[in-house]
């Protein structure tokens, strides 16, 4: 199923033992476009810390009411790696938190995840043992993340190969995966301007410096794209549902 990044913000999200905060932001991996991380405000129980959560632990979006589950018990989380917020999140971090909780390394392997195409379910009880081997980790095809804030990206330019077309407003995923396949795009005005979808196979490159998204597609073309369609939702957890792609 398709999956509005900016509907699961602010999310409840809920160990196996207890709440642990809320969804504040996801960090996506802008080569490949792959939600690696889910990272949690756990407010009052961790003051002043951020959590990130890999797919891994999810197991898919089990959602009760405004609720994620993840497959952690709270001491899991609690004695995981720590983060610094105001820094980038380093490969030599990852590589840590992975060994922590027995997860592959999904930048070893032709897979989106690795040796998969979606995040293993369930942790094994020990680390992978080639993710031991120095041989191992040297064979990385990039050894520097590239893990990008969604929320930072969100409210970045558009620009067309004629032009400025508006501004990204959201992402959406599939949520088996966890891969973006569109960015939702709002034209015109800020406030009074359409949605429409584009793959993520269109955009050339983001260029942080400029905080623009730049697209292989004229103006025109992105106006023509589809627009994100509302359907009701079977509970009261997500009502909106991307559904169209850009046809070729």
């Amino acid at each position: 199923m398709l999956q509005s990044i900016k509907q699961l913000c602010g999310h409840k999200l809920g160990a196996s033992d207890g709440d642990i905060g809320h969804v504040k932001d996801f960090y996506f991996d802008d080569q490949s476009w792959v939600i690696r991380y889910l990272v949690a405000d756990t407010g009052t129980w961790l003051p002043g810390r951020q959590v990130l959560l890999s797919p891994h632990a999810f197991g898919g979006l089990d959602r009760t009411g405004r609720i994620l589950r993840v497959n952690l018990t709270r001491k899991q989380i609690a004695d995981s790696p720590p983060i610094e917020g105001h820094k980038p999140v380093s490969r030599q971090y990852e590589e840590d938190y992975h060994r922590y909780y027995g997860w592959p390394f999904y930048w070893l392997g032709d897979g989106l995840w690795g040796m998969s195409g979606f995040p293993i379910l369930e942790s094994p009880a020990n680390p992978f043992a080639g993710e031991r081997d120095p041989a191992s980790l040297s064979k990385a095809k990039n050894p520097d993340a590239h893990l990008r804030s969604a929320q930072a990206v969100k409210g970045y330019h558009l620009q067309a190969s004629d032009g400025i077309i508006g501004h990204v407003d959201d992402f959406v995923m599939d949520s088996r995966s966890w891969a973006i396949v569109q960015l939702v795009i709002k034209t015109g005005h800020r406030f009074t301007g359409k949605e429409v979808l584009i793959p993520v196979g269109t955009v050339d490159r983001i260029s942080y410096d400029d905080s623009t998204v730049y697209v292989n597609l004229t103006r025109d073309a992105v106006e023509r794209s589809p627009e994100p369609k509302l359907v009701p939702a079977e509970t009261s957890a997500l009502k909106e549902v991307m559904a169209e792609v850009l046809a070729p």
